[in-house]
């Protein structure tokens, strides 16, 4: 809980509150240069063409200089002539290496992309259920979409933009030196001033880029929200309050750009200015030169323009560090993510669970959310191999918790659960959850058609399986004669195409095609006409048949028909027996439950037979 919340608090606040130091930085841009590891031979062949093609551009000024001097002042056609063909030669041959490195840049910038963004979605999928429940989807996706795609920047675009930039520093200012190594040193003294200008910057840019990206988070989450329960916010008609909300957040987002944007702005001019002054002493200080003989007129122009190709990298790196500092923003909150550990974790001898007979065990098991409330305490009982146990209990009282503890879906905090007396901690989660399976109160079903729904409980099973496991659920009759495409009928977001009762179906052919020996389910029937909730019910008894399986039950039907029944209250089994049992032993909470809800029950299932 401690570790879900710390990661949830990483805002823009306290990220401001926090200055970055240069060392940080080199960490974090050396850890996204990983993904760019696999790919290293065609990062070397972008360089290298990029360096070919850089060299290539710094002939142009000498070739200049040359014009002036030799071909302009002594009239020498001939040499003209040549100069051009010579200029248009080394221009074809710079396109061409200028190809190979975009090409083989955006080769290696997608797929670092693809792997980071593949390595987000496999960890997420690993995490428990708990950080699901402390973290919003929205800021998942923004993650996983705004903050990944402001990566492949970082990656490359702007990791090459700054080499290009410095590589024709570099070229352009060693021939500077050789042209007037005391002018050089002149326009030189300016740089350590510009250097700190930028850091200083940049670190403000990387503070305001973070704000941005939480900003978004925000923004989807609304998105999201909203989204998914689209019925409760017509029904309540609360469009225009959405519709505030979500512009709330989006006026976030425009305050947190133009802050960046504000300082972005700032950065480029400064620079700019600092560089294009070194360029007018330049011109007076060259001119001198020319009035003292020391320079010739092709070599001051020559000069001139190696300048110009000093002072427009400095600028453009002013605004490569702008962006560079942007995407490292959205690096630390994508890292942030990678970072969150996963509480549920295999043991590194862990072993797969053979098939198992169903006999499940709890063994005085404690487990809390967070350390001050206890949800589960001391419980211990067991199950066997075919046995339907109820579970029964006022709201709050464990019953979810309880059966999610059997996958893993959390871990006990005290205690032990085994079935066919292995603690499930023992063995692989894969081969442990591939053995149980669920029908949960809410029924999800992905956007896609109803057999590939259905299909999803055995990915490798046959049209005949599919069609047999949806006839067992009473689902195959509504499939042929009502949807207008079959089993090919596209189901929609969550099912919503899909009335209550044919989504339940359709989840338990899903669980029947899978054929798990334990079965944990969250009976959701009351709210279904008495049609639909009678062959729901139906498929429930024929899935159960034979395994062993978890009721958290709603019905009276399922805890008369139970051969146990587990009581619980405030996270403690308070009794357990049989529906007579419990019944027939005084004014205990099953009797009070009974008469209270149970009886309800009785009376409507009397009045719809």
């Amino acid at each position: 809980m401690t570790v879900f919340r710390r990661f949830r608090g990483r805002s823009a606040d306290n990220d401001a509150k926090r200055e970055p130091i240069t060392k940080e930085n080199v960490v974090t841009y050396r850890r996204l240069l990983q993904y760019v590891r696999p790919y290293a031979k065609w990062m070397v062949i972008s360089i290298l063409a990029l360096i070919v093609s850089v060299a290539l551009g710094l002939i142009l000024p000498y070739a200049i200089g040359t014009l002036v001097d030799i071909v302009l002042v002594q009239n020498d056609r001939q040499l003209l002539n040549q100069l051009v063909i010579a200029l248009f030669i080394i221009f074809i041959i710079q396109a061409i290496f200028s190809f190979i490195h975009r090409l083989t840049l955006a080769y290696v910038g997608e797929n670092a992309v693809k792997d980071i963004r593949i390595q987000v979605y496999s960890h997420i999928q690993k995490l428990p259920l708990q950080f699901y429940a402390d973290y919003r989807t929205g800021e998942v996706i923004s993650r996983l979409t705004n903050d990944v795609a402001q990566l492949q920047t970082a990656i490359t675009e702007t990791l090459v933009g700054l080499l290009r930039q410095g590589l024709t520093l570099i070229g352009a200012a060693m021939l500077l030196f050789f042209l007037d190594w005391q002018l050089t040193l002149l326009i030189l003294i300016g740089i350590p001033v510009i250097t700190l200008t930028m850091v200083f910057l940049g670190r403000m840019i990387r503070r305001a880029s973070r704000a941005v990206q939480d900003t978004l988070a925000e923004a989807a989450n609304v998105v999201e929200e909203t989204t998914a329960g689209i019925r409760i916010v017509k029904s309540f008609a609360r469009e225009d309050y959405e519709l505030e909300r979500y512009s709330a957040r989006v006026i976030d987002v425009f305050d947190a750009a133009m802050h960046r944007a504000k300082i972005s702005a700032t950065l480029g001019p400064i620079i700019g200015f600092m560089a294009f002054g070194a360029i007018t002493v330049t011109l007076w200080f060259g001119s001198m030169q020319v009035l003292n003989g020391k320079l010739t007129a092709g070599d001051l122009v020559a000069y001139l323009v190696y300048t110009m190709m000093v002072a427009t990298p400095i600028a453009s790196i002013a605004g490569l560090y702008s962006q560079f500092q942007s995407a490292l923003g959205a690096t630390e909150r994508v890292f942030g993510l990678l970072d969150t550990p996963s509480t549920i974790v295999e043991k590194p001898d862990a072993q797969p669970l053979p098939p198992v007979v169903g006999n499940v065990a709890f063994e005085k098991v404690s487990f809390k959310y967070n350390p001050n409330v206890a949800v589960l305490n001391d419980v211990s009982f067991s199950a066997d191999s075919g046995q339907i146990i109820a579970l029964v209990g006022p709201s709050g009282a464990g019953k979810s918790t309880l059966v999610n503890l059997i996958p893993r879906f959390y871990d006990v905090g005290e205690g032990a659960i085994t079935i066919d007396d292995v603690d499930i901690r023992d063995v692989t989660l894969h081969s442990l959850r591939e053995q149980i399976g669920i029908v949960p109160q809410e029924t999800i079903l992905f956007s896609d058609t109803v057999y590939a729904n259905i299909l999803y409980g055995k990915l490798d099973a046959t049209r005949s399986e599919v069609e047999a496991a949806a006839l067992a659920a009473n689902a195959h009759d509504f499939i042929i004669n009502d949807l207008p495409d079959g089993y090919e009928t596209a189901v929609g977001e969550r099912g919503v195409k899909l009335s209550g009762g044919q989504r339940q179906r359709v989840a338990i052919a899903r669980a029947i095609l899978k054929n798990p020996r334990i079965l944990i389910l969250d009976e959701a029937t009351s709210s279904l006409d008495s049609e639909s909730e009678s062959l729901v019910q139906e498929a429930l008894e024929r899935l159960m048949q034979g395994r062993t399986s978890f009721v958290i039950a709603h019905r009276l039907s399922t805890v008369i028909n139970a051969d146990w029944v587990l009581v619980l209250e405030n996270g403690v089994i308070v009794e357990q027996g049989t529906h007579a049992d419990l019944l027939g032993s005084g004014d205990g909470l099953y009797r009070r439950l009974y008469d209270k809800q149970f009886r309800q029950g009785l009376a409507v299932e009397a009045a719809t037979i």
